[in-house]
């Protein structure tokens, strides 16, 4: 074989190698992008999303190390809050653990830019130290908010979140109160609302999908 005709069949060989890698690059680029929903299915997933967010104005509450947390701790990452109370029976430990679940289960950069709040309705007890005491323990990323009852009761109304307390004997009582996820966009805008009961496998790919095409 000639030398040109040598030359021919390595370019040949090097034009075939290059085609395959551009190739596998955009099969592996279009699987890591999570697949775009429409807004049937997004529902379809429990995911309710406001044709327009909603702006949630000024707030004063305090996380669980003392902190303030205002408007501010939304912006510029999505923030699923959850309103519960450390001594709810059975509601609020299930929901924190699917959250830490959902949490495990989103890739890097997902993880890090969906934080998780969990805001007290029964201040009373509920105080930063056992906001600290209770909240983390379900992952130590997670933060926990409580402040004055008339603030919660503000900032719950701005998200929808109906609870009320209910009187049990010899002066105990529990708090009534939704068990869905708010979710808050990367402005600080209320954006939409899981529903419970909670779907995690559902709620992994259709927040992905939000994400992606409000980045997009």
């Amino acid at each position: 074989m000639s030398e040109s005709a040598k030359r021919g069949v390595r370019l040949t060989i090097v034009g075939v190698l290059l085609f395959m890698t551009v190739v596998v690059a955009s099969f592996i680029h279009r699987i890591g992008e999570p697949r775009i929903m429409s807004a049937a299915e997004t529902r379809a997933n429990g995911l309710f999303i406001f044709d327009t967010p909603r702006a949630l104005g000024d707030f004063s509450l305090v996380d669980h190390n003392a902190e303030p947390f205002t408007q501010t701790a939304l912006i510029g990452h999505w923030t699923l809050v959850f309103f519960g109370f450390t001594h709810c029976p059975d509601i609020c430990p299930t929901t924190m653990a699917e959250l830490a679940e959902l949490k495990a289960q989103l890739a890097d950069t997902e993880a890090r830019d969906a934080r998780v709040a969990m805001v007290s309705v029964d201040p009373a007890r509920d105080t930063p130290e056992r906001m600290a005491e209770y909240v983390p323990y379900f992952h130590p990323d997670f933060l926990g908010v409580t402040g004055e009852f008339a603030d919660i009761l503000s900032f719950a109304q701005r998200l929808n979140v109906p609870f009320r307390k209910v009187s049990e004997p010899e002066g105990a009582y529990q708090m009534e109160h939704s068990a869905n996820v708010m979710l808050i966009n990367p402005r600080g805008d209320y954006h939409g609302f899981f529903r419970a009961p909670l779907d995690i496998p559902k709620m992994r790919v259709t927040l992905r999908s939000t994400q992606y095409v409000w980045e997009h």
